[in-house]
């Protein structure tokens, strides 16, 4: 190790190539994942913004905006449950909005109790903000779809399924994949969608639980129990299923992962190559080695640690580069979640690709003879 350390010290203009690419391949992985995740974050929104720790919906629910209605009735059957409080309903449901200025544009409605303390109230909201949706027909959005839509002019109100609407706050940040999330009073809710969503029917039953493994432990037993007429998640495991539907449904997991493997395989190749042509250039010293009688096993052990710490060398270097990319998305309102299961599997990943490549460099430690020092 020390060996291999120095002389990639000593000839570091030559490892150069093959940090550089190593650095690469790393950024490009852990952006590309990151970005990934930050993306479809946004499919589970709803979810990850309340503090309900049970979800209860329609059968076979593959993402929050997919729930189908159910009876108001099937909340006694989680009501009373040793451990867990009582349960909310809540509504979440797509709707047409017109536009002001004419046009109609799809949103996705988020009604839920407002009271202080709600498990299904969004967590953005200010109190002053849910005071306020206790309004008839109030409504709060994201601020950028507020000027997009052309909700702030004075040229008339909104209609969400034809009925006039009033915004009386924004929020920043809520983005969408599809349609924009409408946050409204549960009456609102039910007022707004009409004959679309039948009398004593909900989307979701929400609670809260005494704790994250009792939470387990009710949707495991209402999934037993009720699996034919209704289904049960923790919030977590909603949140992942929504956001794992999405990435299958749109195929941009493959992409972004086809672009990662992409950058892997070209760093993998220019690390190879600038491990076997360090190896060449450095023949000589090892046929005196040979020639002295160190094992070639040895040698070759030697350029494997040699590639281990160019890998090292790219990793650190990738650290503040990855981490200011992500600021400067931050900057575009664009989020790159770098949470440590990537940092971690990109490590690993990328330590992997160096010491391969380092294997394929060892090619020419194998054509490497003492008789070569007598040419």
């Amino acid at each position: 190790m020390s060996i291999a350390l120095q002389t990639l010290w000593h000839e570091r203009s030559r490892y150069l190539g093959g940090v550089l690419s190593v650095t690469f391949a790393a950024v490009l992985i852990a952006l590309q994942c990151g970005l990934l995740l930050g993306l479809f974050k946004i499919t589970s929104i709803p979810i990850d913004n309340t503090t309900a720790d049970i979800w209860v919906g329609s059968t076979a629910v593959k993402s929050v905006d997919l729930g189908k209605p159910i009876p108001t009735s099937y909340i006694t059957r989680i009501a009373g449950l040793p451990g867990v409080e009582m349960p909310e309903q809540y509504i979440a449901n797509f709707a047409t909005l017109t536009k002001p200025s004419g046009g109609t544009e799809l949103c996705f409605l988020l009604g839920s109790v407002l009271d202080e303390g709600a498990a299904g109230a969004a967590t953005m909201l200010t109190q002053e903000q849910r005071v306020a949706l206790t309004l008839p027909d109030a409504i709060i959005m994201d601020e950028s779809k507020i000027e997009e839509f052309k909700l702030n002019t004075s040229g008339g109100k909104a209609k969400i399924n034809g009925k006039e609407v009033t915004v009386v706050g924004t929020v920043k940040g809520l983005k969408s994949l599809a349609a924009p999330w409408v946050f409204c009073s549960l009456y609102t809710a039910r007022h707004l969608m009409g004959f679309m969503l039948p009398p004593d029917h909900v989307s979701y039953f929400l609670a809260r639980c005494e704790s994250p493994a009792r939470a387990k432990e009710v949707a495991e037993e209402l999934r037993k129990q009720y699996g034919n007429d209704m289904m049960a998640y923790t919030a977590e495991e909603f949140s992942t299923g929504s956001r794992v539907y999405w990435l299958l449904r749109t195929k941009a997991g493959v992409a972004i992962g086809f672009a990662a493997l992409l950058g892997l395989f070209v760093g993998a190749v220019i690390t190879a190559q600038t491990l076997y042509s360090a190896t060449r250039a450095n023949a000589k010293e090892f046929a005196i080695l040979l020639a002295l009688g160190i094992p070639r096993w040895r040698i070759s052990i030697m350029v494997l640690m040699q590639s281990f710490w160019v890998g090292i060398a790219g990793l650190v270097m990738a650290i503040p580069v990855c981490f200011g990319l992500w600021y400067l998305a931050r900057q575009f309102n664009a989020d790159v979640d770098f949470r440590w299961e990537v940092l971690v599997g990109t490590t690993v990943v990328t330590m992997g690709m160096a010491v391969i490549a380092g294997f394929f460099a060892l090619r020419s430690v194998r054509q490497i003879e003492p008789m070569d020092l007598l040419r």
